[in-house]
């Protein structure tokens, strides 16, 4: 295990690293300020890692400060409740490890929003997540100008660190053998350490004061914090109060429950099951943990390779959450507008143009589609799965993408669609694994697929065939007698 100051910690922490502003140090800086955004953790944070080895360098104290508005676009019950949870844990653990984490929530859109910018005024450097979505990326970048001290971003998603890929890849062909290359290096654990100065009582209260004074903020005492608490809070914010909160609780501990679920009960025959629908459990259903940072990739990966299971189910396993995930990471981070047609392939956009007018079989409006009523009763399912769980299982989740095309005035409609339904109920919506999927289902990492009316050559999907892939009944049957995970 190496420690973190060692020379393997410094390698994998340089191709992590972004400088978002190229400024200077503040030589009288008060302290380290880690601004905790997408990786929602103590543990395996390689953005931590960076600040604390920085802060026992400089022998500072470490200020972890993490922040939630209202104002991003979908901002629910559901997303709120599934961060404050995570949140929740780790003011507990921070709070045993006698860490200074402190947790800002604004309840209303025109609630002080520049407790960061007084933070960092008075930080020796800025470290924050490097995360290419949900608008991640944008808000630091913008403090990076405002801000008079460097801020660096550092990559804590990818097992294998971004920056050894230097530009868009290609396809899942093109990378996978550069990640395997390199992922056992990347996987080999790190001992954490923790900030040998203290925060002390007098810099803790002039912290409060700190964010106290734009408007009357503070941090929230997540700590000790219930259940019905963290309920109270998220009503009292100007929030859509539509999509409700789900009983599958956020959070590191639950995070590891539901890894250790899988390995040992659905990962032996994953590489034969995973796309039965029908079975609920017969996939991780990992990906809002890992969207909001709650466990990593790595950590995923070393435990679905120690679990005995089959060689054939640990590699395909293993290749969803390394391969496909960081694909869609290094096409996020590396693609300025990495959701909009203007930036799939030359063959999609041609198709696309060839293939606009063509006539559709049913148009439906984005309210039928919201509520699930179209003719097609696995779509419906596949939709009524994603508002009622949060999550849609992986093959129904590509049909899902894939048929809107069918039922809309234009391919920019559909796209705009399936991003709105998609972020709006998804527990892992914004997540660029999420970005990746909906934009494969327009035809990105793919080839041309022959040239069907309103498909063109993008890769058709449709429940017949479906019916020969999974259990069809069975998974809607599933569905319609759901309950909440």
């Amino acid at each position: 295990m190496h420690p973190l100051d060692s020379d393997y910690v410094r390698d994998q922490l340089v191709p992590r690293t972004r400088d978002l502003n190229g400024k200077t140090y503040r030589p009288g800086g008060e302290y380290v300020l880690y601004w905790m955004q997408s990786t929602h953790r103590l543990d395996e944070n390689w953005a931590l890692r960076a600040a604390v080895r920085t802060a026992n360098r400089l022998q500072l104290p470490l200020v972890i400060h993490q922040g939630l508005d209202p104002t991003y676009p979908h901002a629910s019950d559901r997303h709120h409740t599934f961060m404050l949870q995570g949140a929740r844990e780790t003011a507990r653990r921070a709070e045993a490890l006698g860490l200074h984490y402190q947790f800002v929530l604004r309840a209303r859109r025109d609630d002080d929003r520049r407790v960061v910018d007084r933070l960092a005024a008075r930080a020796y450097v800025v470290f924050t997540d490097l995360f290419p979505t949900a608008g991640v990326l944008d808000r630091s970048l913008r403090l990076a100008e405002r801000c008079e001290c460097r801020v660096l971003a550092i990559d804590s998603v990818c097992s294998v660190p971004s920056g050894l890929f230097e530009k868009a890849e290609f396809a899942a062909r093109t990378i996978r053998p550069k990640i395997a290359k390199v992922l056992d290096h990347s996987l080999e654990p790190v001992a954490e350490a923790w900030p040998s100065v203290a925060v002390s009582e007098s810099l803790a209260a002039s912290l409060r004061a700190t964010v106290a004074e734009g408007g009357g903020l503070s941090a929230l005492p997540l700590a000790r914090m219930s259940d019905e608490d963290i309920a109270a809070a998220v009503a009292g914010c100007e929030i859509d109060h539509s999509v409700r909160a789900l009983s599958m609780a956020g959070g590191r501990s639950a995070a590891l429950r539901h890894l250790s679920r899988f390995v040992e009960q659905a990962l032996p025959g994953y590489d034969t099951h995973r796309n039965e629908a029908s079975n609920a459990l017969g996939t991780s259903r990992l990906s809002p943990y890992l969207h909001f940072g709650h466990v990593s990739g790595a950590e995923v990966v070393r435990a679905a390779r120690a679990s005995g299971a089959d060689s054939a189910s640990v590699d395909a396993f293993v290749q969803q959450v390394t391969t496909w995930r960081e694909l869609s990471y290094n096409w996020c981070i590396r693609t300025p507008r990495f959701d909009q047609l203007d930036s799939l392939p030359a063959w999609v956009q041609r198709t696309m143009q060839e293939h606009a007018n063509d006539p559709r079989p049913v148009l439906y409006d984005l309210e039928t589609l919201e509520q699930a009523r179209t003719g097609d009763a696995l779509w419906n399912a596949a939709q009524t799965e994603l508002v009622n769980e949060g999550i849609i299982h992986n093959y129904p989740r590509m049909l899902w993408g894939k048929t809107v095309l069918l039922w809309t005035e234009s391919y920019e409609q559909a796209r705009a669609w399936l991003f709105h339904l998609n972020d709006k109920y998804a527990l892992d919506g914004r997540d660029p694994n999420s970005v990746g999927g909906i934009m494969w289902c327009l035809g990105l990492w793919d080839r041309p697929w022959g040239n069907k009316p309103i498909w063109g050559g993008i890769r058709p999907m449709v429940t017949s065939r479906a019916k020969l892939k999974f259990d069809v009944a069975g998974y809607i049957a599933r569905v319609q007698g759901s309950r909440l995970l």
